[in-house]
């Protein structure tokens, strides 16, 4: 039975229409490669794998490009982005997606960073235009602080997560998100047998899910794959509750969060087959194929094909689609 909270939280959308349509009028958009990689494919012990490298989406690495831009270019639309200040807080691409669609759309930018990001980090935000703040020891707390910020300063918070209360800007960016699958589904000649999804808070691998199941009803199995040290999804599903799942730092940044969006935990609680954690060791080890199949990434970027190679159940006629979702780090 669901769990009386995510019974009023809405699923996550599966109309691609509207950022289709928005990313065609971007001058920096692009359809990113679909690859077939011979060299993964050959390591996992499969039929076929391919890979949606997301490297070169609209030139900030990373499929967050997606997201938060495509909720700003929304509001530019409607006529209500410029001159605003959009508030959030980052362990990754995200802040990076906030700044860049303040700064086309006339609006600002405040990005809440963690003691614990890198400086070089910080640093490309500032050259997107957003204004940096540190604040807190983790994720959690940053955007903890960020939400205050924006109700002391009337400004918009935008957050890639969602919690009760807080649904209608992440729904909206999860749908932005959308595009990236239906490029794939677009694509693909034929329908892939297993779907392995990386997940920090989940928006990534709940639109994901969402659309892919919208197009080929039950036929891949969908795994999500989560860090050992932050099973927000993994931990909830186990106990039947959205809830907080401590632990260490994990060298899979981007994916290092402890507490899942619930309009995520809500569709994958649906869509997806099953759920499973990557060792430290393991996410290195998906790295470095990656690299070695000229697919350079980082432990988040490439946990999926962390998760196909040490997934037990794999068979040889398998057809495996992951998602490269940012470039390697300089």
């Amino acid at each position: 039975m669901m769990h009386p909270l995510l019974m009023v939280i809405a699923s996550p959308s599966t109309y691609d229409t509207r950022p289709i349509a928005l990313l065609k009028r971007c001058p920096v958009a692009n359809v990113t490669p679909l690859v077939s990689s011979d060299a993964l494919a050959a390591a996992a012990g499969v039929e076929w794998v391919m890979v949606k490298d997301e490297r070169t989406r609209m030139g900030m690495g990373s499929f967050k490009a997606l997201g938060a831009a495509y909720v700003i270019a929304c509001d530019a639309v409607d006529g209500v982005a410029s001159d605003r200040t959009y508030i959030t807080a980052s362990a990754g691409n995200h802040g990076l997606s906030v700044a860049a669609g303040a700064a086309a759309f006339g609006a600002r930018a405040v990005v809440y960073i963690a003691e614990t990001v890198p400086e070089s980090f910080a640093d490309r935000l500032k050259e997107h235009g957003a204004t940096v703040v540190r604040d807190g020891a983790t994720y959690e707390h940053s955007m903890a602080a960020a939400a205050s910020a924006a109700v002391d300063n009337g400004w918009v918070l935008l957050s890639d997560s969602s919690w009760e209360g807080y649904i209608d800007r992440p729904y909206k960016l999860m749908e932005g998100y959308l595009v990236l699958m239906a490029e794939v589904i677009e694509t693909l000649d034929a329908v892939p047998t297993h779907i392995f999804l990386q997940a920090g808070v989940g928006g990534l691998a709940g639109a994901m899910a969402a659309l892919a199941r919208a197009a080929w009803a039950d036929a891949p199995q969908i795994i999500v794959v989560e860090p050992d040290a932050a099973p927000a999804l993994y931990g909830s599903i186990r106990v039947g509750t959205p809830c907080k799942s401590p632990g260490p730092i994990s060298a899979m940044g981007r994916l290092d969060c402890k507490e899942p969006s619930l309009i995520a935990l809500k569709g994958l609680a649906h869509d997806a087959d099953s759920f499973m954690l990557l060792t430290e060791a393991e996410g290195e080890a998906g790295h470095i194929a990656a690299q070695d199949a000229g697919l350079a990434s980082t432990p988040s970027g490439a946990s999926g094909i962390a998760g196909m190679l040490v997934h037990p159940d794999l068979p040889a006629d398998a057809r495996v689609l992951v998602i490269l979702s940012e470039e390697a780090e300089p």
